[in-house]
């Protein structure tokens, strides 16, 4: 009953959401509470959506001063010099910049911390990708595919819950399956590729249209449920701005530019006749320095964890906000024009410890797992590794990491120890799609609304956008797994 109902409630919120019936903020907390009520759990639902609320708390503190921190700094211009040198080496190539995010999350994602890889990325590419009219899908998919293979890590939440369940040290789980890593690592930079290569050609097509034609939407783009045609319309204005502006500043002919794209008024020279604007003070050296010191050393006390993630941002914030916005009209004016970001990604996040809290509360995901284990037939006992591969990703949209690792991977690995497989592959197996590929697509991980929150996608479009891509992913280094001698067939 309760498995059933788990499944069905799950079901139920990737339905709506990816059919866009309802909105996943409405999903997520309607949905669970429905369930609970059904399942006979109406005097504990207080309680339950408590308990799941606490356990995310953190996670919105640090969102909603990290996304008001990565705004500062927008606005400050410290992503500046990198959004002009990517579109220098990119020469407002749309493939070349897939290319450099695959890189540069791959390099981001060595943390192991999801959500520290997706505030650092997305806030220093997505204006990049505003400048040159990109399609935000491809940022947030792209990052998807970057931190979902490097979340194996040995210090990743993964491979550490895989190794606690079973008892396992990292030169059982991780140190196989390493070579399997690198096949992964490869499908990313061509899977990056082709979707680079695509979007250029989108955004060639919108500008040879022109404006009166740049509203029909390909082929592609239909299968991807990608942005309406006004914004697509818009795209390829700014496609067209993008390009003029990499080529102006190859040549050192740059016209002043915030990060969003939008032209800063021109400086002039004083005396150029009557009504002439005064010329702005320039920005300061020392700010600009002091900000960018003050991003690395949060950055470098993210990986140590000096402190916990949510105090590292309520410090930075506050000493951000009163270097760089002294005053505190200056200060209302930050808080007022990004409030809306904050609120859109802090309810997300809230709404999915809702959803999490009545599920793990009323134990609707301990019985899934076990209703999971009891259909897997005994004579596929011996080919359980590769089921599990092929499977995690999948099931990361279904069971939280917890649940999953220390709920259905113990049964799994002593099932297939009954038929002679070591539980460690089984492990390994487990770590190549498992909340790994699959984490940034899951609704039940709250980094996921940080992701596509900061890029400005829906779930139901990242989800439909990047789901078979990621997949591609585990099935390749599948692959790798079994031709590198990770697990048997």
């Amino acid at each position: 009953m309760l498995a059933a109902l788990g499944f069905a409630t799950i079901a139920a919120v990737l339905l709506l959401t990816m059919t866009r019936r309802v909105s996943v903020l409405v999903a997520l907390i309607l949905l669970p509470v429905v369930a609970a009520l059904i399942g006979g759990f109406a005097g504990d639902l207080g309680e339950l959506i408590l308990g799941g609320l606490s356990k995310v708390a953190p996670t919105g503190i640090m969102i909603a001063f990290a996304v008001l921190y990565f705004s500062l700094m927008v606005d400050a211009g410290l992503f500046d010099p990198l959004i002009r040198g990517l579109l220098r080496v990119a020469r407002g190539d749309p493939l070349r910049i897939t290319l450099a995010t695959a890189v540069l999350t791959l390099c981001v994602a060595l943390d192991g911390d999801g959500a520290s890889t997706f505030l650092i990325t997305v806030s220093a590419l997505l204006p990049v990708y505003k400048r040159l009219g990109m399609n935000p899908l491809v940022l947030s998919g792209v990052v998807c595919l970057g931190a979902g293979v490097m979340n194996m890590i040995p210090w990743g939440g993964p491979t550490v819950r895989a190794m606690a369940a079973l008892k396992l040290d990292s030169s059982d789980v991780f140190n196989p399956v390493l070579p399997a890593m690198g096949f992964g690592v490869a499908w990313v930079l061509v899977a990056s590729y082709l979707l680079g290569r695509r979007e250029r050609n989108r955004l060639r097509a919108l500008s040879a249209q022109g404006p009166a034609t740049g509203g029909r939407r390909g082929e592609d783009e239909c299968d991807d449920r990608e942005p309406a045609a006004s914004t697509t319309t818009k795209s390829a204005k700014t496609a067209k701005t993008a390009t003029s502006t990499a080529a102006a500043e190859s040549s050192g002919q740059v016209t002043p530019t915030t990060a969003d794209g939008h032209e800063r008024p021109a400086l002039r020279s004083p005396g150029d006749g009557p009504g002439t604007v005064r010329v702005p003070p320039l920005a300061r050296t020392w700010l600009n320095l002091f900000n960018l010191a003050l991003t690395v050393a949060l950055v470098v006390c993210l990986i140590e964890e000096v402190l916990p993630l949510p105090v590292l941002f309520v410090l930075g914030f506050a000493i951000a906000v009163l270097s760089n916005h002294p005053t505190w009209e200056q200060q209302q004016a930050l808080l007022d024009k990004h409030a809306k970001s904050v609120v859109l990604v802090t309810t997300m996040i809230f709404a999915a410890g809702v959803l999490t809290g009545i599920l793990s509360g009323t134990k609707m995901l301990d019985e899934m797992a076990e209703a999971l284990v009891s259909v897997v037939p005994d004579s596929f006992g011996s080919h359980l590794p590769v089921a599990v591969a092929v499977t995690g990703m999948p099931l990361s949209l279904l069971f939280t990491p917890d649940a999953y690792y220390f709920g259905v991977l113990p049964v799994l690995a002593e099932t297939a120890h009954g038929f002679g497989t070591d539980p460690a592959e089984v492990a390994r197996a487990a770590v190549l799609g498992q909340m790994t590929t699959g984490f940034p697509l899951s609704p039940l991980t709250a980094s996921t609304f940080i992701l596509v929150g900061m890029s400005g996608v829906s779930l139901g479009e990242h989800q439909r956008f990047i789901f078979r891509w990621a997949f591609a992913t585990t099935l390749v280094m599948t692959v790798g797994a079994l031709v590198t001698g990770a697990f048997s067939l």
